[in-house]
């Protein structure tokens, strides 16, 4: 069976990445990194109660503490306030630098490893906080650099299915394929209930109002 390394944060958007990749017949390699956000426990407990609702067998948990050396971000810089006043034009404060261009290096030494074809990220573009690793541009040009670097019988493909899709979608594209919405996490600033406030959960609750639905999860 074809396999495919999905990047798994816990929250909506990746968590339906790996579920459409399911539904195209691949078998699910889940990979989550730990580093040092403020919500990294309850991510993490999301990510493993995701991977088992999809029978996932092989999954990788790596930790990158140095994120918070690196600091310059409001999810890895704890003296740095989550802005809650609603989302701001250009590149926010939440920005963790280069963070997806780290992930998606790391994911293709597994995928390599693994003898996947497909890596799988969440990464939205049109309804996106503003991050420029985000960017299709960016990601199309990362798979050339990951196959120049990787051996020559080694061929993989960056999937990003969400990339041009408003949150209002992804929420409607998730309640066809059933993805348990319950288990998955987004807010920025709090693991016991979603504040509500900040530009992640402010996202996300925009979408299932648009989409018509109702957030499962938890918040103040």
């Amino acid at each position: 069976m074809k396999k495919a390394l999905c990047i798994m944060s816990g929250g909506m958007d990746s968590t339906l990445v790996a579920y459409i990749m399911r539904s195209r017949g691949y078998e699910i390699v889940a990979l989550h990194f730990n580093y040092g956000q403020r919500t990294v426990t309850k991510e993490l407990s999301c990510f493993r109660a995701i991977c088992e609702d999809l029978g996932v067998s092989e999954k990788y948990e790596i930790d990158l503490d140095f994120f918070k050396a690196i600091g310059a971000s409001a999810l890895t810089d704890h003296t740095i306030e989550v802005p809650t006043e609603g989302i701001e034009p250009g590149v926010p404060i939440t920005y963790v630098p280069f963070r997806n261009g780290i992930f998606l290096s790391i994911a293709t030494a597994i995928a390599e490893k693994e003898g996947c074809s497909a890596i799988a990220i969440g990464v939205v573009e049109e309804d996106s906080s503003g991050y420029p690793d985000c960017r299709e541009h960016f990601i199309q040009t990362f798979q050339k650099a990951a196959n120049l670097g990787t051996k020559e019988t080694t061929e993989i493909t960056i999937e990003m299915p969400l990339v041009h899709l408003q949150k209002s979608q992804i929420v409607q594209e998730a309640l066809i394929l059933n993805v348990p919405l319950h288990l998955t996490w987004s807010c920025y600033k709090s693991e016991d209930a979603a504040c509500g406030v900040c530009d992640s959960c402010r996202l996300r609750l925009r979408g299932f109002e648009r989409a018509g639905a109702i957030d499962p999860i938890v918040y103040v």
